[in-house]
């Protein structure tokens, strides 16, 4: 393959590579900054888009793309790109930034060199073997058969195993920076479920730790150092209250220990990690070799029995009542532990008087047939021949033919129970025979299978260790499916072999046995182990001590995450830490809540606390990937192709079958944690925008339902007012009238459609900047005024067309707005806004022929704000002519609110000269009564009287008044003539001859309007008779027979409300129809006007021609 060269001189390639290394410090301390604000992962460095900053320096020397030069800052080039992306890396938050900040003569970060095996494979082995496997799992296999165990740990198997499908999918996706499961929940399902559930894995997290400090604890106590105990046992009885005492004590002081380990050298944990893993792999091979030596070699740990009843071998040292000793007959320990005295006469328990005292071995061996019920040949052989054999105690455990399968079936328990060999002879003694005091195995819980699944879940956790470093891997989005798959495959495959071998090696009462005093206080699983017990005490209490020290490590740092993307206010306080970048105040808080786990001391109790945290957080892994990938959203294109959405919602469902199983009040504890920290991000959270899922889901949801709703108009039923809100703007672009964004509120409650629009007059172009300004201001009124919409600004040339446009095109489909919400014009007089009043007659216009309900607020800016309550007074409806039921149905909504809840509602309609005012007044009661709603209702009656001087002199008035503005018009258009004029003559004047001539020659008639002084003068003396003869017609007009009847209704009826409603709270009125002759449109605003004077707050409703309320069900 041919290869260019380029050959550098020495002295360039020196400059060049002290610019190469200025820039890698300038793109260092721009990832630093990127990192210490928003997010706080590398994701803001992103080398894709607006990266031209730290090139744009860089000049273009070349011409060839000249034609793209003006957009390169924006767009950079394809080479620029591709060089930013081989150098882009992202390194996760934790160890590796701190040892980064620790060494200041590094300057250079090197590049991630771990593959599948040490990156993801061997920490997501280490995470997942712990402390469950070495304290619980024998007990787990004794107390619910190998048969249920083996159900237990395949259900816990196969939901981390599903779970790691769909993790494996969404880690693949893309580059998951630190945060690991966080931040695949939040950028997949959004803020509010990755916060949630961030925190709630947090808290798993946290109280993993306690749950490992508490079994080093106990390790120490119980197995290596019993006199260690601070608390001692002074009654019978009492051990587990002192046991409980001491694992506090300890606890708090290890953790103490523990985070200031974590504070002074966080590093030194990583490097221990893989000695702590060490110690896991020894003990887990321990066992192994232990299990094939017991084939040919069982070891010796004898169990003693009484009856069927296991004995504590604590307290003495030989399993007999009695020892032979120069042909005398001594009593031993055990005797003086069930009888008064040590004498052969001496009154001794029931049940230890009637049954012998049988030892058995603990560890039988694999070919015993412990668990598959078939006996060893030779035991066979011995009872064909009927000899009487004499077996050693090795061999105890064949004699009774049912003990074979005494592994297999459940053997659950109370509280307090003692711990009993099935199918050993005995005889029952008296019930007082089971008090305590005596050296029997006690249980120390109630045992059931669902109890056994939260203890045993914790021990199959750990699955996302791969994909937090993902930044440290070769190849993530290979390491990280192939790692952790294998990982759990081989862990699951130990957890289930180990369940086999554990029932076919041990016996049953020393399985059921959870600390080992049978065994004179060893560990059950350190028994069976090889060369020696100590193998399995030893490397189960570092690994119990590696992974508190990893949680305490890890769960600051995902505090940390969560706090830097500022999505839970209240926790931004613990993104911050020390100078080298270590959350200081995260791993306080995570003491603080390991300090609650530690004090509640029981590790069994500690267990499906955090079952509940890690199953709710794999629970939404699997509801992204699943989400995802039925959204087939365009960016969703993992590496891993063995994935499916059956599978993210068949482990989706095990999760949630499990979280009940483990403990149904748990999990509603869980769950009631994430729903309020969700509803908590919802109200008070930071606006996030991260492609997440849920915005998809939404989408798509919002796009079927849209076409559902476009099937036909709503149900009368279903009709409520959505809302299209005209707001005026200032210069500023400030809202003019918050009080109808208030009222809207008040009106919607939140529920139905609300847009909320307004007009820019101009051009878009020019005026872009200043619609983005207007849209913020509105969006900001908007959410102080709570009032739940969309907003949508609109530039026009003219008011006229812009507010059309809004009432024509606002909405999409069928959600578009059906009643149009404005404030009444209040300066349609003065002469500066004469156009005013002409825009709201034609909005008036258009809404009816749009066959939309009108909504004019008079006086708005009485209105009442959210904050206010009116404690009474009444909402009074005047129902002049019937509006297809909108004056009913508007007081019903507005009573819903807080701030109109206690004013009444009243009703009043006009009866005419022929009317019947009590029928009137029946029906109207009945009509009430079948709207079910409750409202006073009265008729008043208007009859017909002369028209009054006052009316016919308002009429002349507004007819002169409206007359005078239309010759201030003639007069304003004949100046802007003039002034053309003049303008053409000064353009004339300083033309050139030959120019003038050619005009001249080429249009002749142009000869006609050249302007003269003596023209000027005749024009303006003819324009200034024809005024003075215009205002003197004014004076000497009739008015109008029409207009005169009609401003003796609004008269008429102005009075009649101002009698009955100046004191209302809010009136509502039928809102009269402009005329269809548009020469009068100045005088139906006079009628409105006239109609509403004298009244506080007026609300003019105009129906949509359409029922908006129905009597039917």
């Amino acid at each position: 393959m041919p290869t260019s060269f380029t050959v550098v001189p020495v002295e360039a390639q020196g400059e060049e590579r002290q610019r190469d290394g200025q820039q890698r410090e300038e793109e260092d301390d721009g990832d630093e900054r990127d990192r210490g604000t928003g997010d706080g992962i590398a994701r803001e460095s992103s080398p894709f888009i607006n990266c031209a900053e730290s090139g744009r320096g860089n000049m273009y020397e070349g011409k060839n793309m000249a034609l793209f030069e003006e957009e390169m800052d924006s767009n950079p080039m394809v080479s620029s790109l591709l060089n930013k992306l081989a150098n882009y890396t992202n390194l996760t938050q934790g160890v590796v930034e701190h040892e980064a900040d620790e060494d200041s003569k590094r300057k250079e970060v090197k590049g991630p060199r771990m593959g599948t095996f040490i990156g993801v494979y061997l920490p997501c082995l280490q995470n997942i073997l712990g402390v469950i496997l070495f304290l619980r799992l024998t007990w787990i296999v004794g107390t619910a058969g190998v048969l249920e165990s083996f159900i237990i740990v395949f259900m816990c198997c196969a939901c981390t195993m599903l779970t790691a499908i769909s993790m494996s999918a969404i880690a693949t996706n893309g580059v998951v920076p630190a945060g690991g499961s966080y931040y695949m929940i939040s950028r997949s399902l959004g803020p509010e479920f990755g916060g949630a559930v961030g925190l709630c894995f947090y808290l798993g997290t946290t109280f993993a730790g306690a749950m490992y400090i508490l079994g080093t604890i106990e390790i120490l106590l119980t197995y290596i150092s019993p006199s260690a105990a601070i608390f001692k046992v002074a009654d019978v009885g009492e051990e587990t209250e002192a046991m409980l005492n001491n694992m506090r004590v300890y606890g708090t002081c290890i953790v103490i220990l523990m985070a200031i380990v974590v504070f002074v050298g966080v590093k030194y944990v990583n490097k221990l990690a893989l000695v702590f893993l060490a110690c896991v792999i020894l003990s887990i091979i321990a066992i192994y070799a232990g299990v094939i030596k017991t084939a040919f070699d069982p070891p010796d740990f004898p169990i003693c029995l009484l009856g069927n009843r296991t004995l504590s071998k604590r307290s003495f040292d030989v399993c007999a009542k009695f020892t032979e000793s120069n042909n005398e007959t001594k009593t031993t320990p055990l005797w003086r532990l069930f009888c008064d005295s040590s004498l052969l006469n001496a009154t001794c328990d029931d049940y230890f008087s009637l049954n012998n005292v049988t030892e058995i071995q603990g560890i039988p061996g694999i070919m015993s047939g412990v668990l598959t019920g078939q006996k060893s040949i030779y035991f066979v052989f011995s009872h064909m021949i009927g000899q009487l054999v004499s077996f050693s105690s090795k061999n105890q455990c064949g004699l009774f033919s049912q003990s074979y399968q005494d592994n297999l079936w459940s053997a659950y328990s109370e509280k307090g129970s003692i711990v009993e060999k099935k199918d050993q002879p005995s005889v029952a003694g008296s019930e007082e025979s089971k008090m305590g005091g005596l050296p029997y195995v006690f249980t120390d819980i109630m045992t059931y299978f669902t109890m056994l699944v939260g203890i045993y879940f914790p021990s199959v956790t750990g699955i996302m260790a791969g994909s937090n470093r993902s930044g440290d891997l070769k190849d993530a989005q290979k390491s990280i499916p192939t790692g952790t798959i294998l990982a759990i495959s081989t862990t699951s495959f130990i957890y289930l072999s180990c369940i086999v071998l554990f029932g076919a090696c041990i016996e049953g009462v020393i399985l059921r046995d959870k600390f080992g005093e049978a065994v004179n206080g060893n560990l059950v699983v350190g028994t069976l182990a090889w060369p020696s017990p100590w193998v399995i005490v030893i490397g189960s209490f570092f690994s119990t001590c590696g992974a508190g020290l990893q949680s305490l490590t890890g769960a600051p740092r995902l505090l940390q995450a969560i706090a830097r993307d500022g999505i839970v206010p209240f926790i931004q306080i613990f993104g911050h830490g020390k100078a080298n970048g270590e959350p200081t105040w995260a791993l306080l808080l995570t003491v603080g809540i390991c300090e609650i786990g530690i004090l509640i001391a029981s590790l069994d109790s500690v267990a499906p606390i955090l079952s509940m945290f890690f199953l709710m957080c794999y629970m939404f892994v699997n509801l992204a990937c699943a989400v995802q990938t039925l959204l087939r959203t365009p960016n969703w294109r993992p590496r891993f192709k063995y994935y499916h959405w059956t599978l993210s919602f068949l482990g989706m469902s095990l999760c949630l079958a499990l979280m009940f199983i483990c403990s149904w009040y748990y999990a509603l504890i869980a769950m009631l944690i994430a729903g309020c920290i969700y509803k908590y991000i919802e109200y008070r959270g930071a606006e996030k925008e991260w492609g997440d899922g849920i915005r998809g889901l939404s989408l798509n949801a919002a796009r079927y339902a849209l076409l559902r709703v476009e099937d036909g108009p709503p149900h009368t039923k279903n009709w409520r007012p959505q809302l299209l809100v005209l707001l005026n703007l200032d210069n500023e672009q400030s809202v003019k009238h918050p009080r109808l964004l208030s009222f809207t509120s008040q009106l919607k409650a939140g529920k139905g459609l609300t847009i909320v629009g307004s007009v820019l007059q101009g051009i878009y172009l020019d005026k872009c900047m200043e619609t983005q300004k207007a849209e913020e201001n509105v969006k900001a009124l908007m959410g102080v005024e709570k009032t739940k919409g969309f907003c949508q600004i609109v530039v026009s040339p003219n008011l006229r067309d812009g507010i059309s446009y809004l009432i024509q095109s606002a909405g999409l489909g069928g959600m578009k707005h059906n009643t149009v919400l404005m404030a009444w014009p209040q300066s349609w007089k003065q002469t500066e806004n004469r156009f005013s009043w002409k825009n709201f007659v034609d909005t008036v216009r258009e809404t009816t022929s749009a066959q939309q309900a009108l909504l004019v607020a008079k006086n708005i800016d009485l209105f009442p704000t959210n904050q206010e309550r009116f404690t009474e007074g009444n909402i009074d409806v005047w129902w002049i002519v019937h509006d297809g039921g909108m004056l009913m149905l508007l007081p019903f909504l507005l009573r819903q609110h807080k701030v109109w809840r206690k004013c009444k509602m009243r009703i009043f309609t006009v009866a005419q000269m022929d009317d019947n005012s009590i029928q009137m007044k029946k029906d109207l009661q009945m009509f009430l009564y079948h709207l079910r709603l409750n409202a006073q209702v009265e008729v008043v009656e208007m009859f017909e009287n002369d028209i009054s001087a006052f009316t016919y002199e308002k009429t002349l008035m507004m007819e002169q008044r409206s007359q005078m503005l239309k010759q201030m018009q003639l007069s304003k258009n004949e100046r802007e003539r003039e002034a053309q004029l003049i303008h053409d003559k000064n353009t004339a004047s300083r033309s050139a001859p030959a120019v003038e001539a050619s005009v001249a020659a080429a249009v002749p008639e142009k000869e006609q309007m050249t302007w003269t002084k003596e023209k000027f003068v005749a024009e303006k003396h003819k324009n200034k008779d024809s005024n003075v003869s215009g205002f003197k017609d004014i004076f000497n007009m009739k008015p109008n027979q029409s207009n005169v009847r009609r401003m003796h209704t609004a008269v008429k009826l102005n009075g009649v409300v101002l009698n009955k409603s100046q004191h209302a709270q809010l009136v509502l009125l039928n809102m009269p129809g402009p005329p269809k002759n548009r020469k009068g449109d100045e005088n139906y605003m006079e009628f409105l006007e006239v109609l509403t004077e004298g009244l506080d707050r007026v609300l003019l409703v105009r129906g949509s021609g359409r029922e908006v309320i129905t009597i039917y069900s």
